[in-house]
């Protein structure tokens, strides 16, 4: 039996722990992201973790939605004339939020545990001689050679200052004390469910606010996480204001959403998100750079976001290649091989010259995230139509995760391919791009194996400006044509909803909870 429209409500409320209409509601903010981000630490990298990470830590620069480096703990620094010695000045009275004073030994503490992770760090420590503090306020980076991108690196990728006590942990170990320095303490998760609140003695820094970067001030007492519940309950608790943002809502509901009195959607991310097509490269059939090149040409961007977002083609682009476009180092070098006509023919007659003998292909797929599962469908349909002897298997995303860290192979319990996405911020430049790593085994995902990508890489650490790194990276898009460390599948944009009580949200790659009020 259908529940009257007045019943669904107050069931969407209930299912979603918010309060009924007219009830009275302290100043909290209610969101629901696309995921839940599990337990927090500052060094995961998906766009639903950034954003809780931000929440509770600060970093030493912020950036900017144009992409320039902004002090953001620090007051500023002094760079010496050959690069080599970088001094820097923390503002005074941060704190953390167990009330202990931010010193310069936290700092650096801090950036050798992110560089341990994190691909900028690790190669700032690769030409750092000696970190050390010099009084409370002030340290000094001493390096072998320079780091042109130094501001870039603490600023884009996940240098956030925690405590020394805590910093000093292993990297992958989970953190003994959430204890953050940033405009949110966390309160907990209990039932996975996180819940902040405005941590009032912090500082903001000077200036508005602008993504990551300028005056973060809160105008919320306390932010609420709300599991993702299904799409009609989200909307009806969205309608009737049990929750007040939704982050990610599916397409198909995205009419709805904007027929609703009383709500607003707009556009979250500039950025966007980068869906891919991954391989295994240490085991067959995928170990072998000609059937992935061969892959490479049946692949139509436009069948894959039609897939995922088919009603919505204004939040998709196609002919996307190795960078976010519209980024400082996107490049059009050979974009043919995506944007030519495809010729399945040809690819068939590829696949058998490549030397592939029928070895079974493993395509993972999760069952419990619609867009990737689109993606993954028709992959598994374009495998089959080149010719490929696939074994499609489904899987929840967690189990997903567990089984992509296999290397064994298929018949052991292994893969040869799965869709993800990432930000378009995290593939916007060579140091935070994982995806195109090339050091085998201790690489990312796929384990894709490259002395020449590497090379890159590195030289593009040490270009000494803008057209330096762009040259190499029109170089790095020709090798990945090469060699397929994976394949870019186009771009969407996600939209967002919330109720039109609250003022509008930064546009930004992840959510961000900083000057935000409801009128």
């Amino acid at each position: 039996m259908l529940l009257p429209r007045r019943a669904m409500l107050a069931a969407a409320a209930a299912a979603l722990g918010g309060p009924a209409r007219g009830q009275p509601r302290s100043n909290v903010l209610r969101f629901v992201p696309a995921s839940m981000p599990g337990s927090p630490d500052p060094l995961q990298a998906n766009p639903v973790a950034r954003s809780q990470s931000h929440m509770i830590w600060d970093m030493l620069y912020g950036l900017t939605t144009a992409g320039v480096p902004s002090p953001q703990m620090v007051a500023g620094h002094e760079m010496s004339a050959d690069g080599l010695v970088w001094r820097f000045t923390l503002r005074a009275g941060l704190r953390f939020h167990d009330g202990t004073p931010v010193r310069a030994r936290d700092c650096i503490a801090s950036i050798r545990r992110w560089g341990q992770r994190r691909v900028m760090g690790e190669q700032l420590l690769r030409r750092q001689a000696e970190m050390r503090p010099l009084d409370d306020l002030r340290f000094e980076l001493r390096l072998h050679e320079p780091f042109p991108p130094m501001l870039y690196a603490l600023a884009s990728d996940l240098c956030f200052v925690l405590p020394e006590r805590l910093a000093l942990q292993a990297p992958g170990a989970k953190l003994a004390e959430v204890i953050g320095s940033g405009p949110f303490r966390y309160l907990g998760a209990p039932d996975g469910l996180p819940a902040f609140a405005r941590f009032i003695d912090y500082v903001p820094a000077p200036g508005a606010a602008d993504f990551t970067a300028g005056g973060k001030v809160v105008r919320f007492d306390r932010v609420e996480w709300i599991a993702p519940a299904e799409p009609p309950v989200t909307l009806a608790a969205l309608q009737q204001g049990a929750v007040d943002w939704w982050h990610d809502p599916l397409v198909d509901v995205l009419p709805v959403l904007r027929d609703s009195p009383g709500l607003r959607v707009s556009l979250a991310d500039p950025t966007g998100a980068i869906p891919m097509l991954f391989f295994n490269h240490l085991q067959p059939p995928f170990n072998n750079a000609r059937l992935r090149r061969a892959v490479l040409l049946a692949v139509d961007q436009d069948e894959f976001l039609q897939a995922a977002m088919g009603s919505e083609p204004e939040l998709t682009r196609s002919g996307v290649g190795i960078f976010t476009p519209g980024m400082p180092f996107a490049n059009d070098v050979g974009m043919e091989v995506l944007t030519s006509p495809r010729d399945l023919d040809l690819v068939r007659r590829l696949v058998v010259e490549s030397g592939y003998r029928g070895e079974p292909v493993v395509l993972l797929g999760p069952s419990d995230i619609p867009r990737i599962q689109a993606l993954s469908q028709v992959a598994n349909d374009l495998f089959e139509r080149i010719g490929l002897k696939v074994e499609y298997t489904s899987l929840e995303w967690s189990a997903l995760l567990q089984r992509r860290a296999m290397k064994e192979p298929v018949e052991a319990g292994g893969w040869s391919a799965f869709c993800t996405t990432y930000s378009g911020l995290a593939t916007a430049s060579p140091g935070t791009h994982m995806p195109i790593a090339g050091a085998g085994t201790e690489a990312g995902t796929g384990w894709p194996g490259s002395r020449r990508m590497e090379s890159l890489r590195d030289a593009w650490f040490d270009a000494p400006d803008l057209a330096g790194e762009q040259t190499i990276c029109r170089a790095i898009q020709r090798v990945a044509w090469e060699e397929v460390p994976y394949i870019p599948l186009g771009q969407w944009f996600t939209a967002t909803a919330t109720v039109a009580r609250l003022s509008p949200v930064p546009r930004a790659p992840f959510p961000i909870f900083w000057g935000i009020g409801r009128d």
